[in-house]
């Protein structure tokens, strides 16, 4: 019981605060969906639409990792993902982070066969990669382990306002570093986390010091996605 209402309170108070201060700051969510959820929480997929929030795929749920499959069950398992994905929102997922960034050696191509066209789990770099893939396109859009409050706040017991300072001195680094070469910063939030007051207040100082710079681009990762394909890629 502890831990279920310890996570219940992200779908019915931290999202809609997450919500409030990422609209404040002009910040849209890239979120990773897990399928399942949609049936439980339909006002806040209806929400996140409203808010123009991109959803990729993070599979049926967190418990259920894609090495635990067979082949031809990962396949079924992620082309489920994306159906419902699609039904529930208008549009079809373009991005995928597996559970606990989990792949099998075939996600890969059944990502691409389901019409994905980026993934996240690959943390190791600042910038967009094309990978190889059987058929179609696939490319490794950056995420975060470092700016997760997951790890923050659980694994190195970081209070809200050090997790503040962190997104912050990352931030200046990679924007000097921009000056000469696009880089790509991702924070990565679990509502029943960040969405404490004591929490979301440094995440709003950490927002307002990003959108106060100029030449930043505050984005997806669909729209990092077209970007890279169109302007380094020319496809």
């Amino acid at each position: 019981m502890l831990n279920y209402a310890w996570r219940d309170y992200g779908v019915r108070v931290g999202i809609w605060r997450l919500m409030e201060v990422m609209q404040k700051y002009g910040v849209k969510g890239t979120v990773a969906l897990n399928s399942d959820a949609i049936q439980h929480y339909p006002r806040i997929i209806e929400a996140g639409i409203q808010l123009g929030w991109e959803w990729m795929g993070h599979g049926k749920t967190n418990s259920i990792l894609l090495p635990q499959h067979s082949p031809e069950e990962e396949r079924k398992h992620i082309f489920s993902v994306v159906e419902t994905i699609t039904k529930s929102t208008g549009k079809a997922p373009r991005g995928w982070l597996g559970p606990a960034l989990s792949e099998s050696l075939h996600t890969l191509d059944y990502l691409a066969e389901a019409g994905i066209q980026y993934v996240a789990d690959w943390v190791n770099d600042e910038q967009p990669y094309p990978m190889r893939v059987k058929t179609g396109q696939m490319l490794s859009v950056p995420y975060a382990l470092e700016l997760n409050d997951f790890g923050a706040f659980l694994v190195h017991g970081q209070s809200g306002e050090g997790f503040a300072r962190t997104i912050i001195d990352q931030f200046d680094t990679l924007y000097e570093d921009g000056a000469k070469t696009g880089r790509v910063m991702a924070i990565a939030l679990h509502p029943f986390l960040i969405g404490h007051p004591h929490r979301s207040k440094y995440f709003a100082q950490a927002l307002a010091h990003i959108t106060s710079r100029k030449d930043v681009w505050v984005t997806t990762g669909g729209e990092i996605a077209d970007w890279y394909n169109k302007t380094i890629l020319n496809r």
